[in-house]
C-alpha cells in the first residue's frame, strides 16, 4: 500500500488543528466536542485514494465554516438579546 501524499496529509492535519482550535468554544464543551472530532477523524483513516482524501478535506472545511457560523450566530443573538431587551 503506497504512503498518502504528504502534501495531502499536510492539510489534513492543519484542517483537524483548525477545528481542535474552534472546538474550545463549542456551546457542548471541549470534553464533548474533541472526542466526536478524533472519531470522525480516525473514520477515514483508512482513505488512500487522494480524490477521497481530497473530498474528506473539502467536507471538514465545510464543517469548519458551519461552526464559524453557529459561533457568529450565537454572538449575534447574545448582543441582539443584551441590547435589544429581546
Amino acid at each position: 500500500m503506497p504512503a498518502p501524499n504528504p502534501e495531502l496529509r499536510q492539510q489534513v492535519i492543519a484542517v483537524y488543528k483548525e477545528l481542535l482550535n474552534l472546538g474550545r468554544d463549542y456551546p457542548q464543551g471541549f470534553s464533548y466536542f474533541r472526542p466526536r472530532l478524533h472519531r470522525a477523524f480516525m473514520g477515514n483513516a483508512h482513505l488512500r485514494d487522494e480524490e477521497a482524501i481530497r473530498s474528506a478535506i473539502a467536507r471538514a472545511e465545510y464543517v469548519k465554516k458551519e461552526i464559524e457560523a453557529l459561533y457568529y450566530l450565537k454572538r449575534y443573538r447574545t448582543l441582539r438579546k443584551r441590547y435589544d431587551g429581546g
